[in-house]
């Protein structure tokens, strides 16, 4: 029972950052295609004033998930970063460049930095979340052996599902920040980016919608073990209320629903992840650990259960409150077009 709910809090935390930190990444992919500095600037403005408030706040849910990993279930979290410690730390890299790249964007002194700089925030949006998938695809699909390997850096999360696990964290996030993005840009009276928005939402929601059901062909080649999981018991009910939910949410997007499809969007992520859950049971590390084998012992999990209780209840309604004060832009810049210092110039 409580390996069971502390392994829910799990879940629910890696949702969390998977939709709200994925938002963000998202955000980072739409920047990086914006286009040239001119067209691409309303764009790039919108980005920077959603972000702003909550990009520091959203990585919380990151540091939840590691603290009960490796509290909780020492005995798979000393394995799993044994192993995978290539994309996860090319992820943390990736997390730090993108913070400092961020802090610095529109602080450039020359054409020149703003485009590194401009580009490090871009790239690193986009390459964290395909490594952080990549990592949890190796796990999904029996890559982590349960003493650890540190001898297969690359061979560990290169397979075919950890790969599509990969590309599938970089589509998803790039389709829910679509729908936080058509939202915003209602908020601030841009009809113009909220068209755009709209058809980004619209065209990332298909590809994110082929490439997860293209993605069980994959897994039935690559790990069919988890396949069988994910086409029965609880993984099939995930996958079948993810697609259920992320069709709502397409038609919702159709009919320029935004806030409500900024919710649904999270359910639809928020339930693959729990349908990779399901499928794994009973194991930890599919194979090789099962979670009653990863857990620490009985203190522990309720020392830690108490104080994660503690915690959230400073957490969840901190967190609240900050996205109501954001959402009535409150704490968020005057939308503003972000320009190079050559185009200040030229004003």
């Amino acid at each position: 029972m409580l390996v069971d709910l502390l392994l829910a809090i799990l879940i629910v935390g890696l949702a969390a950052y998977a939709v709200l930190g994925g938002a963000d990444y998202g955000a980072g992919f739409w920047d990086l295609t914006a286009g040239g500095a001119q067209r691409g600037a309303r764009l790039r403005g919108l980005v920077h004033r959603s972000m702003g408030p909550v990009w520091e706040a959203n990585n919380v849910w990151l540091i939840l998930v590691l603290v009960v990993m490796w509290t909780c279930f020492p005995r798979a979290f000393g394995p799993l970063m044994e192993t995978l410690y290539v994309p996860l730390f090319l992820a943390a890299v990736g997390i730090i460049f993108r913070g400092f790249a961020y802090a610095l964007r529109g602080e450039a002194a020359s054409i020149s930095e703003a485009r590194v700089i401009g580009a490090v925030f871009a790239l690193s949006s986009v390459l964290t979340p395909f490594f952080l998938g990549c990592a949890l695809g190796a796990v999904a699909s029996g890559q982590v052996p349960a003493e650890g390997d540190p001898g297969i850096p690359f061979s560990s999360w290169t397979g075919a599902t950890a790969l599509w696990a990969g590309a599938l964290a970089v589509a998803t996030g790039a389709y829910v920040a679509a729908v936080f993005l058509a939202a915003d840009s209602v908020r601030v009276e841009a009809p113009d980016l909220t068209i755009a928005f709209r058809r980004r939402a619209l065209g990332s929601a298909v590809v994110a919608g082929v490439m997860a059901i293209g993605g069980l062909l994959v897994i039935r080649e690559d790990a069919r073990n988890l396949y069988d999981g994910l086409t029965s018991g609880g993984g099939l009910a995930m996958v079948i209320v993810s697609g259920v939910v992320g069709v709502l949410t397409l038609w919702l997007v159709w009919s320029s629903r935004f806030e409500v499809a900024r919710y649904t969007s999270g359910v639809a992520v928020g339930a693959m992840l729990a349908g990779l859950a399901f499928a794994q049971r009973p194991d930890f590390l599919p194979g090789e650990l099962s979670l009653q084998d990863a857990a620490a012992d009985d203190p522990t999990l309720v020392a830690t259960l108490i104080v994660l209780v503690l915690a959230l209840l400073l957490i969840v309604p901190s967190v609240a409150v900050l996205f109501r004060l954001t959402l009535q832009g409150r704490l968020s810049e005057r939308f503003r077009p972000i320009v190079t210092p050559d185009d200040e110039a030229d004003r």
